[in-house]
C-alpha cells in the first residue's frame, strides 16, 4: 500500500461520517477487517474500507442489527446468490419496521385519548392519565 492510496483512522473516519470509536468498535465485532499497520503501529486503511464502514452506516440508519449487517455483507460477497438473500433480509426488516410503527400507532392513540380525558385540573386522584398508568392491567 502506498502512501497515497493508505488511510489513517481519523480520515476514514471523517470520510465514512463515523466517530474513531466506532471503527474500532466494528473491527472488534468483525465487521471490518483488521487493517494493516504501519511500523509505527498506526493503522492504514484503504478506500475499501471507507466504503464498507458507509454501507454499515446506511444499513444502521435502516433499522438492521449488527447481525444483520454482518449478514449483509457477507451476502454482499456472495456472487451467485447473494442479492436473493439481500432481499430477503431486507422485506423481513420492512414487515419488523411496519409492526413497530403499527404498534407505536396503537400507543399514540391510546395516549392520545388519555390526553383528551384529561381537563389539565383537579386533584391527581381524578386525572385519568395518572389512573391508566396506576392500572394494574394498563
Amino acid at each position: 500500500m502506498t502512501s497515497q492510496t493508505s488511510l489513517t483512522i481519523g480520515r476514514i473516519a471523517q470520510s465514512a461520517g463515523v466517530a474513531i470509536d466506532t471503527i474500532r468498535f466494528y473491527e472488534r465485532e468483525g465487521l471490518l477487517p483488521e487493517p494493516k499497520r504501519r511500523p509505527s503501529g498506526y493503522r492504514e486503511y484503504d478506500q475499501g474500507a471507507v466504503s464498507r464502514l458507509r454501507f454499515i452506516r446506511r444499513a444502521k440508519d435502516l433499522g438492521f442489527t449488527l447481525d444483520e449487517i454482518r449478514e449483509l455483507l457477507a451476502l454482499s460477497a456472495d456472487r451467485h446468490g447473494g442479492v436473493v438473500g439481500v432481499r430477503e433480509r431486507a422485506a423481513a426488516r420492512l414487515q419488523a419496521i411496519d409492526e413497530r410503527i403499527a404498534e407505536l400507532q396503537r400507543v399514540r392513540d391510546g395516549l392520545s385519548e388519555l390526553v383528551e380525558a384529561c381537563p389539565g385540573h383537579g386533584a391527581p386522584e381524578d386525572c385519568p392519565i395518572l389512573k391508566a398508568l396506576a392500572e394494574p392491567n394498563a
